[in-house]
């Protein structure tokens, strides 16, 4: 934690790792993020965490979780096992009292004694943990006072200057008196105190709200130094909410500064002003302090991205001269761009440490991602931002930025060939506006990372099916994602030839090799036995071998007809196969060829797809038929669990990122029938389904045996979304591709 030690092991920035935890009250409900993510109940999380290489974590002790009823009925048995679990595990915690909350149900961030309230809590724990050093009191107490007193999100709900700036007050005199009684305890204590920071930019017509943001910003910080008095350029406007001067002027002479600066910065920190409104989304747009504009997170305005954390960073240290920490770097982005946003903002922290400020760490948030976030967590809708660790699996599984932490935390090498590509905040299509020229905005350095032992050319990877649904899926989906990739016809590369095989890796040089191809005609390979298994056995087992024998990546696809239908209960990945047509014994065997072959592979399973992108995809089909006035026939017996294109494809992609290996099953989750999905879909889409004619399946031609139930669940982790979820982004997408013209679409509308 400190800067000798820093020195010592011979690393500039600390790795340190924070856990999303907030306890925030929205009218009488509480939204406890710990419940959610399952470390309230979970074990073996401490070891899980001391294995990414952090050497402190921001962890709660939450007064409304340990003391909800006062201190007298207070529980510490949680934190009495954790707290000392994460000492002896070499892990220093930084012990979070309230997280966005506003306190037991007998408090709030209006009430005029939450400070001493606050403060009676965090001398007990400083007295039943003694050896406790640093401390975070309340987070993000201006960003939270905004949320719960200004834009009347979280409780109490407040819509104006003076609940925003009395709930500013109450948190930060909390903090003070706070770390007052901590420190009588403790005269070591040092305060971690964290906040949003940001910028502000706009049209000139904005100046003068550009300004005040751009005060407003270091109001927290600036009270708890005793910076703030008649010569603060927001005394006025202080002064103009009706609060006695004195409740500002206490600061100054009772200041507390923080011994590390906690900045947490998002990629939606940094906001660009427009007075012309009519070129933004409506989203966008409201009107404060008399003005009508729009606010927007700058990489979707600016022609110019922005520099980034680095500026910010310079300038919390030119205004304070503390030593700093990024306390929450964390973005709600695919895998690969959550790996460049966390190394873009190590490498900013390395050099404004270089030109002389006292950066110590950079803090990975959340490391068991968070919940509802994208609605403020003021409902619970099951959205999930995976972290490092993804709980959707039980255990919760490593993901790729896991690696990467262990990287940056060791001085290693950085080795994934993903971080050679620009974070969408970097590239072009950001936009949700005709991009802005705006002036004094220097732009960034590209953030390009090579391995020091690989050719300088990025690797990519290599998609088979270059005529069919799933490998068109994946290089339209890897060309948004902004992954190198070249999309292969069997001409190009025949997975079943070896020679075709190894002269197309000698000369494109990928890490991985997604194999989208094969066989899919299932009442056909009844008769065409021997082309069915060339195409989905031999080849898959050939592409296999020569992958491990050059260590690439592989990521193939079998089907949920490996299985027989016998059990009426969802399929996972370590159930039993028993193939009923040639099809489902092709698959069932390349599985098998492709493990054994290349053991790190990966192979997964799924059913039913849909998508926008194709008209020949059953739901597409149905929804043609169906809005035409023509009959469709669906079987009302037959069980599957239909899957949304764009998630598997992006599921898959990240599970590819994540190195991950074995059988793994994807699909949208719910067991429905064929008819029963044409229904659903139609009532979604608001179309008329009295012709459609459910009809038992031995009546619908069928040539190959089929089960009657396979519909697939994963063990290992539920990725995708809900059925409904998926769907009603079909629908939108589908709209969108024939609005577009999007060859295949076009000609049904």
């Amino acid at each position: 934690m400190t800067e000798k030690n820093d020195q010592a092991t011979g690393r500039e920035i600390a790795l340190w790792g924070g856990l999303e935890c907030t306890v925030n009250r929205v009218q009488d409900d509480y939204f406890s993020q710990l419940d959610r993510n399952g470390h309230a109940t979970r074990e073996g999380d401490l070891e899980r965490f001391a294995r990414l290489g952090i050497r402190a974590i921001r962890y709660p002790v939450l007064w409304e979780r340990t003391a909800p009823d006062g201190l007298e009925s207070a529980d510490w048995s949680w934190t009495d096992e954790r707290l000392p679990a994460l000492q002896k595990l070499g892990i220093t915690p930084i012990a979070g009292l309230v997280h966005h909350g506003s306190g037991p149900r007998h408090t709030s961030l209006v009430d005029p004694q939450f400070a001493e309230k606050l403060a009676k809590f965090a001398r007990a724990v400083a007295q039943r943990y003694p050896w406790l050093e640093y401390y975070t009191p309340v987070n993000e107490p201006l960003t939270t006072a905004r949320f719960s007193g200004l834009y009347g999100v979280w409780y109490p709900h407040g819509r104006d200057e003076r609940t925003f700036i009395q709930a500013l007050l109450n948190q930060c005199r909390g903090v003070v008196l706070s770390m007052r009684a901590i420190r009588e305890v403790n005269p070591q204590a040092k305060l971690v105190q964290t906040d949003d920071l940001g910028k502000t930019y706009g049209t000139p017509e904005m100046s003068e709200l550009v300004e005040f943001y751009n005060e407003r910003r270091w109001l927290g910080w600036d009270l708890l130094c005793g910076k703030v008095g008649p010569e603060h350029p927001l005394w006025d406007y202080l002064l103009a909410t009706g609060i006695d001067e004195a409740e500002f002027l206490w600061f100054r002479a009772n200041p507390c500064p923080p011994d590390i600066i906690g900045v947490n910065y998002y990629i939606t920190s940094e906001r660009w002003l427009d007075h012309r409104v009519q070129r933004y989304p409506e989203r966008y747009v409201g009107t404060y302090r008399g003005l009508q504009h729009a606010d927007i997170e700058t990489p979707r305005a600016l022609a110019t991205p922005t520099p980034g954390i680095g500026p910010l960073l310079q300038e919390a240290w030119d205004r304070y001269g503390l030593p700093i920490a990024i306390t929450e770097a964390h973005i709600d982005a695919t895998r690969e761009d959550q790996m460049r946003w966390l190394l873009e903002i190590w490498e900013a922290a390395k050099t404004v440490r270089r030109n002389g400020a006292d950066v110590r760490a950079v803090t990975v948030w959340a490391l068991l991602g968070s919940y509802d976030w994208n609605c403020l967590v003021t409902a619970c809708r099951g959205y999930y931002e995976p972290g490092p660790l993804d709980v959707r699996s039980k255990p919760p599984r490593p993901t790729a930025v896991a690696s990467l932490m262990r990287e940056l935390s060791s001085g290693g090498d950085l080795s994934h060939p993903v971080l050679q590509g620009q974070g969408w905040w970097r590239r072009s299509g950001r936009f949700f506006c005709p991009p802005v020229a705006a002036s004094g905005i220097v732009a960034a350095m590209p953030v390009v990372v090579r391995n020091k032992d690989t050719s300088p050319a990025v690797q990519p990877i290599l998609i088979t099916g270059a005529t069919g649904t799933l490998g068109s899926a994946f290089a339209r989906i890897c060309e948004n994602r902004h992954l190198a990739y070249h999309l292969l016809s069997r001409s190009e590369m025949d997975i079943a030839d070896v020679d075709s095989v190894e002269r197309t890796i000698a000369h494109y040089k990928p890490w991985a090799i997604i194999n989208a191809c094969g066989y899919v005609r299932v009442d056909d390979a009844e008769k065409e036995v021997e082309r069915c298994f060339r195409e989905n056995v031999h080849g898959p087992s050939l592409l296999a071998r020569v992958c491990a024998r050059h260590g690439i990546q592989l990521l193939t696809f079998s089907s949920d007809l490996v299985f027989d239908g016998s059990q009426q209960s969802p399929y996972v990945e370590t159930d039993a196969v028993a193939p009923l047509n040639v099809y489902g014994k092709s698959k069932a065997e390349s599985e098998s060829r492709v493990l054994e072959s290349h053991p790190d592979a990966l192979v997964v399973r799924t059913s039913a797809f849909f998508g926008p992108w194709d008209r020949y995809n059953f739901v597409t089909q149905a929804l043609q038929a169906l809005s035409d006035g023509q009959p469709f026939m669906a079987a009302c017996d037959m069980t599957v669990s239909p899957t949304y294109v764009p998630d598997l494809v992006n599921a898959s992609l990240d599970l590819l990122i994540d190195k991950e290996k074995g059988i793994w099953h994807l699909s949208n989750s719910q067991a429905v029938t064929w008819a029963e999905l044409a229904l659903k879909a139609c009532n979604m889409a608001g179309i008329d389904a009295s012709r459609l004619e459910a009809k038992p399946s031995k009546e619908l031609g069928y040539v190959a045996p089929r089960p009657m139930y396979s519909a697939l669940l994963s063990e290992r982790g539920i990725l995708l979304p809900a059925l409904d979820d998926a769907l009603s982004r079909y629908l939108q997408s589908r709209q969108q591709a024939v609005e577009e013209e999007v060859p295949g679409l076009a000609a049904q509308s």
